[in-house]
């Protein structure tokens, strides 16, 4: 097939790659216009970007695809389809309708379950044993299109948003490689979706990433996978240089007691509102990552000390 591919992250990087490898011809490749990252704030390309100039495809990064200009360049394409993973934009109606055989999107859930932006993060901070990854063909409504193929995924209890996001990756990559020849050959159906069971998966706020100890264990112990690796659920803890932010990158709930915030022994306990969350994985204000040991080598929590 003739498409134009729409994605930004590395999720839809991947099924980029896996479109590309089986042979399909990618007329444009659009994505997120580059966005200063790291520390350094330098100006990188998304990596859907690089992968596409890495490759050798023609890159467009508009600011909105609803603009005239866009809208024309898109139906000059003269596509059969195109394929939208993770792009950040609502396409208007007019881009849409402008590839032969439609526009199709792969979703990270299995809608109508977080229709939205974090459907990955969401999942796992609800405490969702299954989630999964759809192709659907989109309308104007956010993620409301019928549903053409599905595969589902367990959610380990100790799974995080990042090893999540590479298994719906390698999931979403085969399903669309293994969807697209039905679309193209007329043998695609297409179920519509429930109306009932809708939940919204919305973008994640800074305000939610900090951890409240006052919490039940296991609602913080989802929250820290959920939002592992990025942005971080994080606390602040005392030290003789004042307050030093930490992020939480893995942990378990376990049964233990004690005053929100605090530290209950020297392996990274920490009581919650019930229950306690043990630190398994984190990362102090301008560090690398560490598992716990080495975590508690560097910058000892101290059983009886209180976190914030």
């Amino acid at each position: 097939m003739r498409i134009a591919f729409l994605g930004t992250p590395q999720i839809a990087a991947d099924c980029l790659a896996a479109l590309a490898q089986a042979g399909h011809e990618i007329a444009c490749v659009y994505s997120q216009p580059s966005r200063p990252r790291g520390r350094g704030q330098i100006l990188k390309p998304s990596p859907v970007q690089a992968l596409a100039e890495t490759l050798g495809l023609p890159v467009r990064t508009p600011a909105s695809m609803r603009a005239p200009e866009e809208i024309a360049a898109f139906a000059a394409l003269n596509i059969d389809a195109a394929v939208v993973v993770a792009f950040g934009q609502i396409l208007p109606r007019a881009v849409l309708d402008a590839p032969r055989l439609g526009s199709f999107n792969l979703h990270a859930s299995l809608l109508p379950r977080w229709r939205g932006a974090a459907p990955i993060q969401r999942a796992i901070m609800a405490g969702d044993p299954v989630t999964g990854v759809q192709v659907m063909r989109m309308t104007e409504g956010l993620d409301e299109g019928p549903i053409i193929a599905t595969i589902s995924l367990r959610i380990d209890a100790a799974e995080t948003a990042g090893s999540l996001f590479e298994r719906a990756a390698n999931a979403g990559a085969a399903l669309l490689v293994e969807t697209l020849p039905n679309i193209a050959a007329a043998m695609a159906s297409e179920t519509p979706q429930a109306s009932e069971g809708v939940t919204y998966a919305k973008k994640i706020s800074p305000a939610e990433a900090r951890i409240d100890w006052t919490r039940p264990a296991v609602e913080i112990d989802r929250l820290i996978r959920g939002l592992s690796p990025f942005p971080g659920a994080w606390f602040e803890a005392a030290s003789d240089k004042g307050p030093v932010r930490i992020k939480a990158l893995l942990s378990r709930a376990e049964q233990a007691s004690g005053a929100p915030g605090q530290v209950l022994d020297n392996n990274l306990l920490i009581a919650c509102g019930s229950g306690a969350v043990r630190l398994l994985r984190a990362q102090r204000e301008g560090k690398g990552a560490q598992d716990a040991a080495d975590f508690e080598r560097g910058f000892p929590l101290v059983s009886g000390a209180r976190v914030l």
